[in-house]
């Protein structure tokens, strides 16, 4: 890369834009407060993305979907070609910083069929995101008050926290961006420090640690499949999970000072961050194990709380417990905010059913209010099945995966398509542009199929993939509300100068 530096090398600094301007250009009229500063943009993804949520949810899932193996390895390969989706989609987010984002983008480089699907892709993703977020903080929630109090956790009394743990997010975006804004900047920090304390903690205080050997090739299968590459295959869905959600930065940009850069960098600087901090956070906590089986029957129905408890002793357990629930937290409210941002968007292009409900924002505010109230509502309904099923919760998980992951690669597929038609914002990937764009491409296609799958054997009500049946349930309503609502949903036509824009806002053209 060094002999041909992409423009947004260090050496190269993206010039400055007027994103108000810029916004108008793209044919939207500026409503939201533009608040947010570039830290704050990458704080969002990253406060999304949130090793302490997916890792930390998922980590049982992963003791009997392939192992530490899986864990490990997974987390370093997912990353490698999560970073190259990611890098793909903000160069096309650096040409189109709108709110609307992924189907802004794919509406743009294919035409309205491609923005539609995009954007019902996206939506769920975003949605199932929230649910999965939200659920695993009530199920850490449950665990943390087992410690402290013994309460024990059953599906009903976990729902009731996951819905006042939604209830607390929707109220804290209703108060705007700007507070949005600071507690993910607190996120950061809450993060990367949290995931310093965890793994010194469990590194210098237990008497015991399982060896290199077992944390990096010890392969576990629990699933009834007999075959190692399709379990290790079905494992990815950890670090797939955990690594998705970054597009908030691109949902925020309308939100975001000089976005056609700070997005873009908000995306890819989120990636590899949490692709560091999540390999140390893996990597610590399985080196502490102290009873591999013991963690995976835990009383708690936490597998990480009972290697807490293990190595650390309940009142160390219980510290980090909470140190933990707080970051996941604060990520369930970053994506309540992205989710809301594309409810918005999408019903201001009369996309949904009761736009013109969703699309209203607060004057005092400047929030989209009835967005956020959706998003939690929809959320909530998403997660009912776990009600009923000890499978549902990586069901919904997967909900977001085959959602969101395919929305990513279909703006960054059209750009390829486009060649010489997609003008580059001021942040390119230059002449990488194309092998990144394909890599980025074809994992996607690869992991949509895979997270379709079957994950348990037998196949059966309670151990089903329910994740296929959300995204054809979804494909089917965009497929339908396509033929009711194709007559009102239009994305604006790109225009041009300012002066234009003025004589249009005053009726003179």
């Amino acid at each position: 890369m060094s002999a041909s530096p992409p423009t947004w090398s260090k050496t190269e600094p993206a010039p400055q834009m007027d994103e108000e301007q810029r916004l108008r250009e793209l044919g939207y009229q500026p409503v939201l407060a533009r608040r947010m500063g570039g830290f704050g943009n990458f704080a969002i993804s990253f406060s999304v993305i949130s090793v302490l949520s997916g890792c930390m949810t998922l980590y049982g899932f992963g003791m009997g979907t392939g192992g530490p193996a899986v864990m490990l390895w997974g987390w370093a390969g997912v990353g490698l070609f999560v970073l190259c989706v990611g890098m793909a989609l903000a160069e096309v987010t650096s040409a189109y910083p709108t709110s609307g984002a992924l189907y802004y983008m794919a509406d743009r480089l294919g035409g309205r069929k491609w923005g539609w699907y995009t954007g019902w892709l996206n939506l769920l993703g975003l949605l199932g995101a929230i649910a999965g977020i939200d659920y695993g903080a009530a199920l850490f929630t449950g665990a943390f008050l087992n410690l402290q109090f013994g309460f024990s956790p059953t599906p009903g009394s976990t729902f009731a926290i996951f819905l006042c743990i939604l209830l607390l997010h929707a109220v804290l975006n209703l108060f705007g961006v700007k507070l949005v804004s600071v507690l993910n900047s607190i996120s950061v920090w809450w993060h990367l420090i949290g995931v310093a304390i965890i793994v010194g903690v469990l590194a210098i205080v237990p008497d015991q640690h399982q060896s290199a050997s077992f944390v990096f090739t010890e392969f576990v299968n629990d699933t009834g499949w007999q075959n190692p590459l399709y379990v290790a295959a079905i494992g990815l869905l950890l670090a797939q999970y955990t690594f998705c959600g970054y597009d908030a930065s691109a949902h925020l940009s309308e939100e975001t000072s000089n976005a056609s850069v700070t997005a873009a960098r908000g995306i890819v600087r989120a990636i590899w961050v949490s692709w560091i901090a999540g390999f140390a956070l893996l990597a610590g906590l399985t080196f502490a194990i102290q009873d591999y089986k013991g963690a995976q029957d835990s009383a708690t129905g936490v597998p990480p709380a009972q290697i807490l408890i293990d190595a650390l002793g309940t009142s160390g357990a219980t510290a980090l417990l909470l140190l933990v629930i707080v970051a996941q937290l604060f990520c369930g409210n970053a994506e309540v905010a992205a989710a809301s941002r594309m409810v918005f968007a999408f019903s201001r292009d009369n996309a949904l059913p009761g736009s013109a409900v969703w699309r209203r924002v607060s004057g005092r505010t400047q929030t989209p209010v009835p967005a956020v109230w959706l998003s939690v509502a929809v959320a909530a309904v998403l997660a009912v099945p776990s009600l009923y099923s000890a499978t549902a919760y990586g069901a919904v998980t997967a909900i977001n995966v085959i959602g969101i992951t395919p929305a990513y690669a279909i703006p960054i597929f059209l750009k390829l398509r486009a060649k010489g038609r997609f003008e580059p914002g001021p942040w390119s990937l230059g002449r990488w542009s194309k092998p990144i764009g394909w890599i980025a491409v074809v994992w996607v296609a690869m992991v949509t199929v895979l997270f379709c799958l079957p994950q348990t054997n037998p196949v059966n009500v309670d151990s089903m993939n329910y994740a296929v049946i959300a995204l054809a349930v979804v494909l089917v309503l965009a497929t339908v509300w396509w033929y009711v609502a194709r007559g009102s949903y239009s994305t604006p036509q790109a225009y041009g100068t300012a002066r234009e824009q003025s004589e249009i806002s005053e009726g003179i053209v």
